[in-house]
Order: structure tokens, then sequence, then C-alpha cells
């Protein structure tokens, strides 16, 4: 594949406003980094509503469900609405109940925090596990009695869940695997039945998550036991995963060759572009350095050091206008 072009001229960002009505974004490391705003996103995504242009964020964060995403952008004071916010927990819900089929009778065991629980609520599917007091005791060391024998385990359950979990602990671990390893787990989940088939869903397989300006074990990591020990792969919804962008498609009805996605991590926000045939653009302002594209083997369509840097289209759009009514000819010859 060609290098990515980076943007620098005015003229540049002005092509792009042009060429591009949906614009994807990613939020960590592109619209805010921990609990702060990535210096001039609010404006910047202000700028694109203010030309016409659809705004959707797109999320692996599997910790907070759409509403408390809304609350954080809200405080960061950056315009979204819940149904402008894809997240890898409600990608995970709608998946289970639109493409699986989950029967309206069975349960799904949540590894995982409030976001995955909520999202699950939203499309009226039963859970346990997550954060469930009885599932978030410690063990006595080597004593396994509480979680000995088919009592152990809810027979209603038809699917594991896994997404980020900053409460993770080895009795919710040892209950998943028994979901999942019992007689039958991977064959159909049926209504009407008990025990039997078992879905593993996996949110997203992020094996680090920024915050603080430092990198932290992800969901991916998280889940890297259960995994090893059941040796099942995991449905992973999230970027780079087809699910996720499905999700999306659906959702929004967008245009492949309209549409943009603007990201900083290589192994998810960019291949996750590349494999959906939608261009991306890399900022500089989270995980990857822009030499890390030649290390790794992966491009982007454009770079540029941060999103701030689109409102700079407003002094470009003249050059624009100079191209004649459409400009597509030299729009598709820079692009």
């Amino acid at each position: 594949m060609a290098s990515p072009r980076k943007l620098s001229a005015p003229s540049d960002y002005a092509e792009l406003l042009y060429r591009y009505d949906t614009w994807l974004f990613d939020c960590d490391g592109v619209i805010w980094s921990g609990d702060h705003a990535i210096e001039g996103a609010s404006r910047a995504i202000n700028f694109l509503r203010d030309n016409g242009k659809r705004v959707v964020f797109v999320t692996n964060n599997a910790a907070r469900s759409r509403k408390m995403l809304k609350t954080k952008f809200d405080r960061l004071r950056i315009a979204a609405s819940e149904d402008e916010i894809v997240s890898s927990s409600s990608a995970a819900a709608v998946y289970l109940k639109e493409v699986l089929k989950f029967p309206a009778d069975r349960k799904v065991f949540v590894m995982g925090m409030e976001g995955v629980e909520a999202e699950l609520d939203v499309v009226n599917i039963k859970r346990c596990g997550g954060t469930c007091p009885e599932d978030n005791k410690f063990l006595a060391a080597n004593d396994y009695s509480s979680l000995a024998g088919e009592e152990a385990i809810d027979p209603s359950v038809g699917a594991v869940v896994c997404g980020f979990d900053m409460h993770m602990n080895y009795a919710k671990l040892c209950k998943a695997f028994k979901y999942l390893t019992r007689e039958g787990a991977q064959g159909p989940v049926l209504a009407g039945e008990t025990g039997g088939g078992c879905h593993f869903i996996l949110t997203n397989d992020d094996k680090v998550v920024p915050a603080l300006g430092e990198l932290w074990p992800g969901s991916g990591s998280l889940a890297t036991p259960l995994i090893a020990s059941t040796k099942r792969n995991p449905i992973v919804i999230g970027k780079p995963h087809a699910p996720m962008l499905d999700t999306v498609k659906s959702l929004y009805n967008i245009d492949q060759n309209r549409s943009i996605f603007v990201g900083d991590n290589l192994h998810t926000d960019i291949l996750f572009a590349r494999d959906g045939s939608i261009d991306s653009l890399l900022v500089l302002t989270g995980v990857t350095k822009e030499e890390d594209c030649q290390t790794e083997g992966i491009w982007p369509t454009f770079i540029t050091q941060s999103i701030s840097n689109i409102v700079a289209a407003e002094t470009g759009q003249s050059s624009i206008a100079a191209m004649g009514v459409d400009g597509t000819s030299t729009i598709h010859a820079s692009l």
C-alpha cells in the first residue's frame, strides 16, 4: 500500500471536508485521553457539524454504557447524543439480540462492569454475574467448595460476555469457565432448555488501554486466561472486527465511499477502516507514533497531528472553490 498522505496545508483539510460526509471517530486518544479532552477536539467536532457533516463515535470502551459515555462527553463539553455513540458493549448486546437471536428466556453471564449490564438491559436480555455482589467475593485460598457441583452455576445461562472488568476475580473466572466447558457448550443455544450451548463473546480484544498518559491492561488481556483455559475462541465484537462495522452500517446506513474513520490505534482503528473499505485518518495524540506505520506495516490513508487541525479547512475552502463546481477531478488526483 502507498504511504499515507501527511496533511499540513489548509487546502489539505478543505479537501477532506469536501470529500467525506460521515466522520467516524474513535474516542480514547482522539477525542479525549483518560478524563481530559484532547485540546481543540470540541471545536473540531462543532466545526464538522456546522459544515453539515454527520458525526458518529465508535469506541471499544466496554466499561461504560452509551448513557455513561454521554455523561463524559457532556462533562468534557463535547457535543454528542446517545444515538451518535456505538460502544463495543452496545454492539455486543445488539449482536446477541439481532444476529444470534438470543432466546428471551436465557441469561447472559457477564464478566464485566456496568457498561455491559446496561446495554444488555436496553435490549431486554436477562443477565447475571457482572457487578452482582455474590459474584464479586474473593475465595479463600484453595477453597473450591462454593464452585463445585452444578448448583454453583445458573442452568439458564446461554452466553458469557466478557468486557473490561476492574473487579476481575477468580470466582467469576471459574463460573465463566464452567458455563463454557459444560457438556454441549459449543452446541446451539435453544429457547425452553437449560444447560447445553453457551455463546462466548468478547466485547473487544484490546490488549491495552490508554489512561492518564500511560497504557494499562485492556479487555483482551483480561480475557486471556478464559480463552486459554477453555480452549475456545470467542466472537470478538469490537474494532477491528466485522461485527462492529456491521453494527455501524445497520444503524447509520453509511456510504463507505463518503465516510472516513479517525483513530489513533493502528491495530484497532486503522485496520477496522481498512478491512471495511473505509478511508482513515490517523491522529498522533494517542498510542501511535508516525514511525509505527512503517514498523507495523499498517498504513492509514492520511496522517495529522491532531483532530483539532481539521478547522484549518475553513481557511482552505477557497482552494476547493477554485477547483470548479464539483472539484472532483482535483480531489481524486490528490487523494
